[in-house]
């Protein structure tokens, strides 16, 4: 046995853990399990952090849908820990720097293991720099160990309900589950908000029956300051449309099987093959900028003269919100028609940036997702099934599959790209990268529950579609 092998077992037996179900609960019981999980997180998500001054400007707001998380509350991490610990594991096993056999039980409790304990690794280390590079502002020690200590708590608690939900108890996954109820409660929040905002209430229905009633409804169709208008209203309808009619796209390769004569289907391979990964590990990356860029200038460049640190950001110094200079200010969009007019270039580059690094990503999570065509062959042959017409072999196998996956995945990582990117230069509720994940997170959702309802209701028939081909 390695020393890292040692090492995650002797921590399995302090690392908190939820334990299995005995017997798999009904439907109801889970949907009841995860409404649970569902209200810790929106009751951490408005509890402040103890020691935090209210009001401090948050340089993170257009990053924490995706992680969500809420500034200033024990949720200040949200789930940016587990996302980032689950994606370095998994690239570290798609690339094979650890051997893991997650077909073998010992295997996959080590995976699990070594996952949670990186998760608390990455919760330290983003709580220490979020302290020391001057998020909460200036703190006295006692203060400081007092956030350390919440946040690790906080990031623990969010890390067993995610397990709680994915082990059985609940439906779907906590992570899923958590940013699906961020982005859906910034998206009405914005429609139905009733609190006061500069020019009136800050939903845009409230705000435009007001104009109506004072004879200005054409104010409500454009609104400065990034509030929510009726121009920004349509157009996340007409992304979540354009992303649900793409959602349905797919290429349709005929199979059969080898066992069941007569017995044929299809292996589907989408437009979006990648799913929303890309975006995620693009949004998780500039994050990780961020956050390394505010603690240098906080730390180093309080003045911005410090040319070599100038060169990665400046902010101005009375409201450091807002990168002024270097390479955040251009991996940063400006948001809404109005800033996209006052910056064009910013814009253009920020879009660009995004597209390349979208595909980059999608084609690297291709290679260590187990999306490849070699890997999709093996599969395929290893379930006894074949395409027609063609040689029962890996080689002819990943030939067919060559033809579609690589440059599908191009399309959908510049795709995915372009709509997050340009969606979140003009403001869209939720963020483009929040409505891409809470659609997808819907239909997954959808589709799970349909499986369980067939499965409480219909066992046998779920039976023979769990051993079919779909």
């Amino acid at each position: 046995m390695s020393a890292f092998s040692k090492l995650i077992r002797a921590a399995t037996t302090v690392l908190p853990e939820i334990r299995k179900p005995l017997k798999k609960p009904s439907l109801n019981e889970r949907l009841v399990w995860t409404a649970i999980a569902l209200v810790v997180y929106l009751i951490m998500a408005q509890t402040p952090l103890f020691g935090v001054a209210s009001g401090t400007e948050d340089q993170l707001a257009s990053l924490r849908i995706i992680f969500a998380s809420a500034s200033g509350t024990l949720m200040e991490l949200g789930i940016g820990p587990i996302v980032t610990a689950g994606l370095i594991m998994q690239l570290l096993k798609g690339s094979e720097i650890i051997k893991i056999d997650v077909r073998k039980p010992e295997d996959r409790a080590l995976f699990t293991s070594a996952t949670k304990l990186l998760t608390i690794v990455v919760i330290l280390v983003e709580a220490s720099a979020f302290i020391l590079g001057g998020r909460f502002g200036v703190l006295t020690p006692f203060v400081s160990t007092v956030l350390l200590v919440q946040l690790l708590a906080a990031g623990i608690i969010v890390m067993l309900l995610d397990e709680l939900v994915q082990k059985g108890w609940g439906v779907g996954s906590g992570i899923s589950l958590f940013i699906l109820a961020g982005v859906t409660q910034q998206i009405l929040w914005s429609i139905f908000s009733p609190l006061p905002a500069g020019d009136g209430s800050i939903g845009i229905i409230p705000f435009s029956i007001e104009s109506a009633l004072n004879g200005s409804f054409g104010n409500a169709i454009f609104r400065s300051g990034q509030l929510p208008s009726l121009f920004a209203l349509a157009l996340t309808a007409a992304v979540i449309l354009i992303i649900v009619y793409i959602e349905g796209m797919r290429i349709e390769i005929p199979i059969t099987s080898t066992r069941f004569r007569g017995f044929a289907g299809v292996y589907p391979i989408k437009l979006l093959y990648t799913s929303n990964i890309p975006i995620i590990l693009v949004s998780a990356l500039m994050a990780n900028i961020t956050i390394v860029s505010q603690f240098l200038w906080s730390g180093y460049n309080r003045f911005n003269d410090n040319p070599l640190i100038n060169w990665v950001v400046t902010f101005d110094p009375s409201t450091p919100g807002t990168p002024t200079g270097g390479l955040l200010y251009w991996i940063t969009p400006p948001i809404g028609i109005e800033q996209v007019s006052l910056e064009p270039l910013r814009a253009v580059t920020y879009v660009l940036v995004f597209i390349g690094a979208s595909i980059l990503f999608a084609r690297m999570w291709v290679e260590v997702g187990g999306l490849a065509p070699r890997v999709v062959a093996k599969s395929l042959l290893d379930a006894n099934v074949q395409i027609p017409g063609f040689r029962r072999a890996d080689a002819s196998v990943e030939a067919i599959l060559m033809r579609y996956i690589p440059p599908i995945t191009i399309i959908s990582g510049a795709f995915l790209g372009l709509l997050a990117a340009g969606s979140n230069l003009l403001g869209v509720f939720g963020s483009g990268v929040g409505v891409l994940l809470m659609i997808n997170i819907t239909i997954n959702y959808y589709q799970m529950l349909m499986r369980e309802h067939v499965e409480d209701t219909m066992p046998r028939l779920a039976g023979l579609m769990g051993s079919g081909l779909r």
